[in-house]
């Protein structure tokens, strides 16, 4: 089991793309599953310019049905039928983003290659999206100008690792190896039960990774994502135009470290900037006034918790 996440931002700017600034999107490789999350214009560009294999990307999830959260989400779906892909495909979203896809893939006359599913998403409480052996998913309502998620990305805590000079020590038979990382203690011959804490050490701390854009400042998101090993929060203002919050949606860099603190998550991220900076420097200055582990998103950076 991998004990490791990375985080590839392909996107990391709000409202309209720049020459070098992509609107949002970015990949989460968990457990050895690569979920796309978010998918502006311009993301299958981003993704063969990070190397990103398109064919294990089988769940994409959008936000909100803004512009520059998926725009770049029918050339991903194109794309993906040109390369003759057959492999099943699951996009999450708000209620619509299934009549947005298949209106397109109808006037065009192309339909996919592979089969093309959607999980459309209203509720305003957290909600469990995708789950199977290794890694749940779960939505995290956000206040923006309409209906909008993040979402919450956990792995489940995987088997215990076998101490192998105890168990060869007393002679356990190899049948028993999987029962033991498992959790299960051993009886021996003479009738003696071993605990299985004298067999196995812990397994890794499970990763989790919560991804919050776009929102106002929102404190019950702290509540959800407690100690998450990395928080992706919008801070799209610095605090000199706070007051743009409330009208917009959106987050300074200060609310974003604030979540993080309450939540005692262990690295924040921000990104979701507002063009109008030049300097991506005073949005980790203003946020570690308030929690110390920022790190910068910027297109085509990688992370790895």
């Amino acid at each position: 089991m991998s004990s490791t996440c990375t985080v590839s931002i392909l996107g990391c700017y709000a409202a309209a793309p720049g020459a070098f600034k992509n609107p949002t999107s970015q990949v989460l490789n968990i457990r050895n599953h690569v979920f796309l999350i978010d998918c502006g214009e311009g993301t299958q560009v981003a993704l063969r310019r990070n190397k990103i294999k398109f064919v294990r990307i089988k769940h994409i999830f959008i936000s909100h049905l803004h512009g520059d959260h998926f725009f770049g989400l029918m050339g991903v779906i194109s794309t993906f039928s040109l390369l003759k892909r057959t492999a099943p495909l699951t996009i999450y979203g708000p209620v619509g983003i299934k009549e947005i896809v298949l209106l397109q893939l109808k006037l065009m006359q192309n339909f996919t290659s592979y089969p093309l599913h959607f999980k459309e998403l209203s509720s305003k409480e957290p909600e469990l999206v995708y789950e199977d052996d290794a890694v749940t998913v779960t939505t995290i309502p956000l206040q923006h100008r309409i209906y909008a998620n993040g979402y919450y990305f956990q792995e489940k805590e995987g088997d215990r690792k076998l101490d192998i000079n105890a168990v060869l020590n007393l002679n356990i038979d190899k049948a028993y190896f999987n029962k033991i990382k498992q959790g299960g203690d051993v009886t021996l011959e003479d009738g003696t039960i071993v605990p299985n804490s004298e067999l196995t050490f812990d397994p890794p701390k499970p990763k989790s990774y919560a991804y919050c854009s776009d929102t106002r400042y929102k404190p019950v998101i702290a509540d959800q994502i407690q100690n998450a090993t990395a928080l992706y929060h919008e801070s799209t203002f610095l605090d000199s135009h706070e007051h743009l919050c409330k009208p917009t949606g959106h987050s300074t860099a200060k609310q974003a470290a604030s979540i993080a603190k309450q939540a005692n998550v262990e690295n924040l991220i921000l990104g979701h900037y507002s063009t109008r900076y030049n300097d991506l420097e005073a949005f980790r200055e203003e946020a570690e006034t308030i929690y110390p582990n920022v790190h910068l998103a910027d297109d085509g950076k990688v992370f790895t918790f």
